[in-house]
C-alpha cells in the first residue's frame, strides 16, 4: 500500500481549522488506496479532530507536532460513553470507529492543549474529548509517540480487541482534572509496555462500565509492564466502572512515584461485575500516599451520596453485588508510604476474597503526611498507619515486613480473617 505525505494537502489549510481538511482528505484518499500509511513530516499542524479509517497509519516524524484547536465550535459531536455512561462528547482528537488495523507511530508529538477544556469543563454543553479514542475497533497500534495537555482521558480504547500501546510518553500537568493516562474500557486482549505516564489522574485504569452502561462488557486479557506512573490518583486502577468485569491481568516490573495510590481497586454496590485473577509483580513504589486500595464503597460521581453506596449495613446480595476476589500480589518494595500500608474495606454482604501479598517491603515515612487513602463517606484520616481491614476473607500475608511510623501494624477487626507468615 502507498503511503502520503501530509504537505501534499497543504492547499486545504485554512484559518478557522488549520489543517483538518487537510488530514480529512488525506485519509479519504488512502481509504481509496485500501489503507497506507499518512506520514506528517517535522512541523506543527493545529487541526481539529482526525478521524482515522480501517489499513491506515499515522505517522509522526521526529519533530512533527499535532496541536488541537480549542475552539469547541469547531468540532464535530459524536455518540460514545463517558465514565460508562451512553452520551454526547465532542470528536476525540484522534478518532477512530468500528475500524481495524489502525495504528498512530513515530516520536513526534499530539498537544490537546487542553488548558480551556479544562477551565471551561463546567459550562460546556457536551463532555470533553479523549485525546486518543479508539472505540469497536480491533488490531490497533498505538506506539513511540509523546501525547500532552489531553483535554480528558488521554488514551482510552473503548470495546476493542487486540490493542497494543508501546513506547509511549503521557504528560498532563498534575493538577488537570481527568486527564487519566491509559483507560481500556470493555476491551479483550491489551498489552500496555515501556511507558511513561505523568497525569492528573489515574495513569493506567481498566475499566468495564457501570450500571447505566447499555450492555456492560470485560476488559480481560491485559498485560502491562515495564512502565514508569509519575503522580496521578493511582499507578495502576480497576474501576470504578466494573460492571462487566474485569479479569485476567497482570503487572509487572512497573515504578509508581508520588502517586496517590499504588495499586487501587474501586467499586460499590450496584455496579455488580467481578474482579478476579489479578497478578501484581516486581513493582516499586516511592512516597506513595497508599500503596494498596481495594475500596467497595467509592463514592466519587453520580449517586455517591445515596445511603446504598456509603451504608456499613449489609444489603441483600445479588447480581448488582460487586465482588473482588483471587489477587496475588509479590515482590513490592515501597519506599516512604504516607498515610497507610493499605487499605482493603469489603462490603459485609460480599468480603474481599483470597488475597496473597509476599515477599513485600513496607516503609512508612516518619515524617510522611497525613491523608485519606480512600475516597469514600467518612473515611478516616491516617498518617504512617499499617493495613487497615474490614470485610476481607482469606487475606495472606507472606514475607511481608512494615515498618509503620504510627500505630499498629494491622487494624482489623471480626470481620476480617487472615493468615501472616513472617
Amino acid at each position: 500500500m502507498e503511503g502520503l505525505n501530509i504537505n501534499q494537502f497543504e492547499k486545504f489549510v485554512t484559518t478557522k481549522t488549520g489543517w483538518t481538511e487537510s488530514f480529512r482528505r488525506a485519509i479519504a484518499e488512502l481509504e481509496k488506496q485500501g489503507g497506507g500509511t499518512l506520514c506528517v513530516p517535522p512541523g506543527t499542524y493545529a487541526t481539529c479532530s482526525i478521524r482515522l479509517k480501517s489499513h491506515i497509519c499515522l505517522h509522526l516524524e521526529q519533530g512533527a507536532q499535532l496541536r488541537f484547536l480549542d475552539d469547541r465550535e469547531a468540532y464535530e459531536i459524536v455518540d460514545t460513553e463517558f465514565e460508562g455512561i451512553p452520551g454526547k462528547m465532542y470528536m476525540p482528537c484522534i478518532y477512530a470507529f468500528e475500524e481495524e488495523d489502525v495504528a498512530v507511530t513515530g516520536t513526534g508529538t499530539i498537544d490537546g492543549q487542553g488548558a480551556r477544556w479544562w477551565k471551561d469543563r463546567q459550562e460546556l454543553p457536551f463532555a470533553r474529548p479523549y485525546l486518543i479514542c479508539f472505540e469497536r475497533c480491533s488490531h490497533v497500534l498505538l506506539e513511540g509517540v509523546r501525547l500532552k495537555n489531553s483535554p480528558s482521558w488521554t488514551v482510552h480504547p473503548l470495546y476493542c480487541d487486540d490493542v497494543r500501546i508501546c513506547g509511549v510518553t503521557i504528560q498532563n500537568p498534575a493538577d488537570s482534572p481527568n486527564t487519566d493516562g491509559i483507560d481500556p474500557d470493555g476491551s479483550r486482549n491489551i498489552r500496555i509496555s515501556d511507558c511513561l505516564i505523568d497525569v492528573g489522574d489515574d495513569c493506567i485504569a481498566i475499566k468495564a462500565g457501570t450500571e447505566d452502561t447499555t450492555n456492560p462488557l470485560p476488559c480481560e486479557n491485559i498485560s502491562i509492564t515495564n512502565c514508569t506512573m509519575v503522580h496521578g490518583h493511582g499507578g495502576i486502577v480497576i474501576g470504578s466502572e466494573m460492571s462487566g468485569g474485569v479479569r485476567n491481568v497482570t503487572v509487572s516490573n512497573c515504578v509508581f512515584q508520588d502517586t496517590d495510590r499504588g495499586i487501587r481497586l474501586k467499586t460499590r454496590r450496584r455496579r455488580g461485575g467481578v474482579v478476579e485473577r489479578l497478578l501484581f509483580q516486581n513493582i516499586i513504589m516511592d512516597r506513595v500516599m497508599c500503596p494498596f486500595i481495594f475500596n467497595m464503597y467509592y463514592n466519587c460521581g453520580k449517586n455517591g451520596d445515596e445511603p446504598y453506596v456509603w451504608a456499613k449495613c449489609p444489603y441483600p446480595a445479588d447480581e448488582t453485588t460487586p465482588r473482588i476476589r483471587d489477587i496475588r500480589i509479590q515482590n513490592v518494595l515501597v519506599h516512604d508510604a504516607q498515610a497507610a500500608a493499605g487499605f482493603f474495606f469489603g462490603l459485609p454482604e460480599a468480603s474481599i476474597e483470597r488475597v496473597t501479598i509476599s515477599n513485600a517491603t513496607i516503609s512508612m515515612d516518619p515524617a510522611g503526611k497525613a491523608g485519606t487513602p480512600a475516597m469514600m463517606k467518612d473515611a478516616k484520616t491516617m498518617e504512617g498507619a499499617g493495613f487497615y481491614l474490614r470485610n476481607v476473607n482469606g487475606l495472606r500475608l507472606n514475607q511481608v515486613f512494615v515498618k509503620v511510623g504510627k500505630g499498629a501494624v494491622v487494624d482489623a477487626d471480626e470481620t476480617v480473617s487472615m493468615e501472616w507468615k513472617e
